[in-house]
């Protein structure tokens, strides 16, 4: 099934429709993955009545094809690289480039965490629903890595919800979670950005303005 969305905020509000028909079991959490998974996590976040959170990743890209993921760093008390072995070992990079770019990557996430989240606790995972937001996925490394860094905070469950990604990386990420929720798979799949009328690149004002639409994170609500 391929659908076609207008921009993030419309494309939000139908994942929030799925996600509503699952009566997932509350508390529920959305965390997004910044930029471009905020203002569609804020639509869910919105319409479940659930406090939003971020999920900060950065990925690592090859040398010479920075968009080719290579691997990805989740921000946490132990930062975490997840790296894609199969893109490792057919680009030759080796382990040396990876962390060295991965603690430049870090550097990002803290300047992030700073502007979006200033003084912002973070909302308690342990024991909720949590639902993880993104606008698309491409290859699925940054995800990833983002969902194996989420079990360590123990929710219930783990659920993934993004607007479109291609079928194959839809069927691996399911093994990191116990709901997937993909309005489209197209196949064949060539960039994300394809299935929006709208998919500008996101300035940080845009995601402080999509935060601050919902009341800040605290306890974990119900709906």
């Amino acid at each position: 099934m391929t659908t076609r969305f207008a921009d993030r905020e419309s494309a939000g509000r139908l994942l929030a429709q799925r996600l509503l028909a699952m009566h997932l079991a509350p508390p529920i959490v959305v965390l997004a993955l910044p930029r471009g998974g905020v203002p569609v996590a804020a639509e869910v976040a919105r319409a479940l009545g659930a406090p939003l959170d971020l999920l900060l990743v950065r990925k690592i890209g090859v040398p010479w094809q920075r968009e080719l993921a290579l691997a990805a760093v989740v921000d946490g008390d132990e930062p975490q690289v997840v790296v894609d072995d199969e893109v490792q070992r057919l680009s030759g990079v080796d382990r040396a480039y990876i962390d060295a770019q991965a603690a430049a990557e870090l550097k990002e996430i803290e300047r992030r965490r700073a502007v979006y989240l200033r003084q912002r606790p973070s909302v308690p995972v342990a024991g909720t629903t949590a639902i993880v937001v993104d606008d698309g996925i491409a290859t699925g490394t940054s995800v990833r890595a983002a969902l194996k860094a989420l079990r360590r905070r123990q929710p219930k469950r783990l659920v993934l919800a993004v607007p479109v990604a291609p079928a194959d990386t839809v069927a691996a990420l399911r093994h990191e979670v116990d709901d997937v929720v993909c309005l489209s798979q197209p196949e064949p799949f060539h960039a994300i950005g394809l299935h929006y009328d709208d998919f500008h690149q996101l300035e940080d004002a845009e995601v402080l303005a999509a935060l601050a639409s919902l009341a800040p994170p605290g306890s974990p609500g119900e709906r």
